[in-house]
């Protein structure tokens, strides 16, 4: 299918249109500095990642927030540094300000005119909430962890994304999941048959980040390495 067939945009948020590995990584460095350690970004990302996938996939219910609190609180325990309650939730609550991408909210202005957009979150709506003032745009729905009671890569996250659109006369073959994340996104999404267009924003960057490896094959419909890079397919015919 072209661009221009589908009649949802289905986001994922955080790495896709927030740029949450410098929002993690500058709600880290406290940390890092009582700790003394010199570590790069990308191996301080990777300890958050491995941290914070095991424990979505442990407690499934536990709100975004209170799970950030907690992997918090683990890495000072792996780094060596005595615990500070309140600097464990000052990371839980860093979600809203962590910053949007440069052109994030110019392309979904110009997409928001073509497509209904939804989020597909693994975050809190209250978390969410602080973010969505940064991207200029309404979303015409907002599906969160919190709603559905599980993250992604779950496929209920996704099989809840379908049924509520069906709802409003959205077929999955309309919908076009647009993330970041291929361990959070594409694999599941490909999984119960979404198309999907994976935005590479570490195209220039080794490794994983912020977010859980993949190790097995996996398939995407498009790929850009910039939200604007969609928005510019489309203006071009699609």
């Amino acid at each position: 299918m072209a661009l221009r067939d589908y009649e949802a945009l289905t986001f994922d948020c955080y790495g896709t249109l927030i740029d949450w590995e410098t929002g993690l990584y500058e709600a880290l460095t406290p940390l890092l500095l009582r700790a003394g350690k010199d570590m790069p970004k990308d191996a301080a990302l990777a300890a958050f990642a491995e941290r914070e996938s095991a424990q979505q996939a442990a407690t499934p219910d536990m709100i975004y927030a209170d799970l950030l609190t907690e992997v918090h609180r683990q890495l000072a325990e792996a780094w060596g540094v005595a615990p500070d309650a309140a600097e464990d939730a000052r990371f839980g609550a860093s979600v809203g300000d962590w910053p949007a991408f440069p052109d994030t909210v110019q392309a979904l202005r110009y997409l928001k005119q073509h497509y209904k957009l939804v989020i597909l979150s693994n975050v809190d709506r209250t978390s969410f909430a602080a973010s969505n003032t940064r991207l200029g745009v309404t979303f015409d729905a907002i599906y969160t962890a919190q709603d559905i009671g599980s993250y992604k890569p779950d496929p209920r996250n996704f099989a809840y994304l379908i049924a509520r659109l069906a709802e409003q006369g959205i077929g999955k073959e309309k919908i076009l999941h647009t993330a970041q994340s291929l361990f959070h996104d594409h694999v599941p999404a490909n999984a119960v048959g979404l198309a999907s267009a994976w935005i590479d924003r570490r195209h220039d960057a080794p490794g994983w980040g912020a977010t859980a490896p993949v190790s097995e094959p996996v398939r995407y419909d498009y790929r850009f390495t910039s939200l604007e890079g969609l928005a510019e397919a489309h203006r071009a015919g699609g």
